[in-house]
């Protein structure tokens, strides 16, 4: 659903998730710049790369980007030692900081770090109390260290759940929808597909919990495959097999996938845009090149 004076213009990130040395990590950050890329971003997953330094090295790579968090698992941080990572990397990246936050999916890395998991419920409560906790700290002058951006970093909130998809409304300033949900049977953070229609709920649900807001969000989409193709079925084909229960021309409709001709992507890229509202846009490394030509399609729009 487009807004009504006209929809927002395009943003389009990625998520670095290959840990690098120094030269081969700033090196990847200028590509990503070259590509236009207006985020580089980094996740909080254990086998990946620390995020807050990460970022600062990008920050030193690049003149351009913004520089994210995609997203940070709450339940690995304590708000005010997270309040203090947020205001250094913000101040050391020249205020190009925006704060990904998200509850958490993958038991395994709270395991193998010794944290506890918790029930949904649990994980939720904590993001609520983190993202809380981070704007009183923020929000006060006695604070050290102090943020780069007053009154703020922006906030950008992931996660389709309905406590979620409340807190998102009442506090980011960026809704990230998940194109996929973990499977509550998996330990391992195994992710499902969520079908186009199954996201229109999710959206309309968004919405009507930010009814009352004086200025939309900008909402976000992470797409999970980009691939230029002339046989759409013949890539898809291993994620058929893995989710059964899906038929061929249900998988080609996922919004977490763009398969298929440049101008079909592209003609795809939009029409969500239309239907759902994402305008801000966010690959995974594996296809940032695969990505880029749709940006150059795409910029202006």
């Amino acid at each position: 659903m487009s807004r009504p004076d006209g929809p927002r213009p395009f943003r389009f990130g990625v998520n670095l998730m290959t840990p690098a040395p120094a030269d081969q990590w700033r090196a990847k950050c200028r590509r990503a710049e070259e590509l236009g890329y207006d985020v580089i971003l980094v996740p909080d997953h254990l086998g990946m790369p620390a995020p807050f330094p990460a970022l600062v090295a990008a920050a030193e790579a690049t003149e351009r980007p913004r520089l994210g968090t995609f997203v940070l698992n709450a339940g690995f941080w304590n708000p005010a030692l997270l309040a203090r990572e947020v205001a250094t990397t913000d101040a050391l990246t020249g205020g190009r900081l925006e704060l990904g936050l998200g509850a958490g999916y993958v038991q395994a890395e709270h395991d193998t770090a010794g944290l506890p998991f918790g029930s949904p419920r649990e994980r939720v409560d904590h993001l609520r109390r983190t993202v809380e906790e981070l704007e009183r700290l923020h929000g006060s002058d006695e604070h050290q260290p102090r943020p780069a951006q007053q009154p703020r970093v922006p906030l950008l909130i992931g996660g389709n759940g309905d406590r979620v998809l409340r807190l998102t409304a009442e506090h980011a300033d960026i809704a990230a929808f998940g194109g996929a949900y973990a499977d509550p049977e998996s330990s391992t953070g195994r992710l499902v597909p969520v079908t186009a229609e199954q996201l229109d709920e999710r959206v309309a649900r968004y919405r009507k919990f930010a009814a009352g807001r004086e200025h939309p969000a900008e909402l976000n989409l992470l797409l999970q495959m980009v691939v230029v193709t002339q046989d759409r079925a013949g890539v898809v084909q291993p994620l058929l097999d893995r989710v059964p229960e899906l038929t061929l021309e249900q998988v080609l409709a996922l919004p977490i996938l763009l398969v298929g001709a440049l101008e079909q992507i592209v003609e795809q890229v939009l029409a969500q845009r239309e239907r759902y509202g994402f305008s801000y846009l966010t690959v995974l490394e594996p296809y940032m090149e695969a990505f880029a030509p749709v940006i150059e399609r795409l910029r202006g729009n």
